[in-house]
């Protein structure tokens, strides 16, 4: 099939990178983690598309970044490069009338450019101070005239490139979370339990109880369970609406028990800082959907798994 082959040329041209991060790639990374200034990318054509993505990236992962559209850079847009600024050109040919306009221009300024090519013989290449070969033998169009597996190369280098810079930094889950505060990956990366539980009422009974007391706390508080707690008001149980429930399959005088007669002993809890997934990959591996949460070690409230579904977290 034409869709199969056109993902086969492409992944034999993605698996081929390998062999092409080199030295020179390694120059890219330093002479980049290594920049007072920002990594202006620039391109023409889908080259400028992926040069944004790779810009995108770059900035979520902490590398400063802009784009440049080489066309509009002779119209203007040169002025957003200052002189500690490395520019990296993406090129299929390396030989585009834009980018031959774009590079002594560049290269008069003073400026570090890298040239990301497939033809490591280009103008492009010939010019630049460090060169990442992102080779794509054949295009997967039939005619080898639309970018394809040229863009992909290039696609996936940028993302190599992000990513090697990324551990140069040691760039963290907590320095990611600062970039991406909204939407659902922001809630992931930010929101603790804390935020959540504190929402809903505590339900708590004494381990002396009345079941009928029991049941009274769970349907008041709408949680689908209660703590159990001592007369010093330390954690010793759980009780959900499955364990009532199994109490009244079980064919047990209900007027004869207790809270204590019917909890869950040693509870799954969790720690108000915890943060909320956390909670819920809990909660799905002990195939539960409740959680007593602590504060300094006691007993605090309930968080459920519908208060971070709502969330949108998961």
């Amino acid at each position: 099939m034409i869709a199969t082959d056109v993902i086969d040329q492409e992944a034999a041209t993605v698996a081929n990178l390998k062999n092409l991060v080199d030295e020179s790639f390694t120059a890219a990374v330093e002479a980049i983690f290594g920049s007072r200034g920002r990594l202006v990318v620039t391109g023409i054509g889908k080259s400028a598309i992926i040069a944004q993505k790779i810009v995108a990236t770059m900035n979520s992962t902490g590398t400063p970044a802009l784009f440049m559209h080489a066309a509009d850079a002779i119209h203007g847009d040169l002025g957003m490069i200052q002189k500690d600024d490395i520019v990296m050109l993406l090129s299929r040919s390396g030989n585009t009338p834009e980018i031959k306009v774009l590079v002594p221009i560049l290269k008069m300024r003073g400026n570090r450019m890298i040239a990301m090519v497939s033809d490591t013989q280009s103008y492009l290449a010939q010019q630049a101070d460090i060169i990442i070969n992102a080779y794509a033998a054949h295009e997967a169009c039939p005619n080898n005239l639309a970018p394809t597996s040229s863009t992909t190369a290039q696609l996936v280098m940028g993302d190599a490139l992000a990513v090697a810079l990324l551990e140069c930094r040691g760039f963290s889950a907590a320095d990611f979370a600062k970039y991406h505060p909204g939407g659902a990956l922001g809630k992931k990366l930010y929101m603790r339990v804390s935020d959540l539980y504190v929402r809903n009422e505590k339900p708590e009974v004494q381990s002396t109880d009345s079941i009928n007391r029991v049941i009274m706390e769970m349907t008041s508080k709408r949680l689908g369970a209660t703590a159990v707690l001592d007369t010093d008001s330390n954690l010793l149980g759980i009780i959900t609406d499955g364990d009532l429930r199994r109490m009244l399959v079980s064919g047990r005088n209900i007027s004869e028990l207790t809270a204590a007669d019917i909890m869950t002993r040693t509870p799954k809890t969790i720690d108000e800082n915890a943060m909320a997934v956390n909670a819920f990959h809990l909660m799905e591996k002990n195939h539960i959907t409740q959680l007593a949460v602590l504060k300094e070690g006691r007993y605090a409230g309930i968080v459920h798994i519908h208060d971070i579904l709502q969330e949108g977290i998961v």
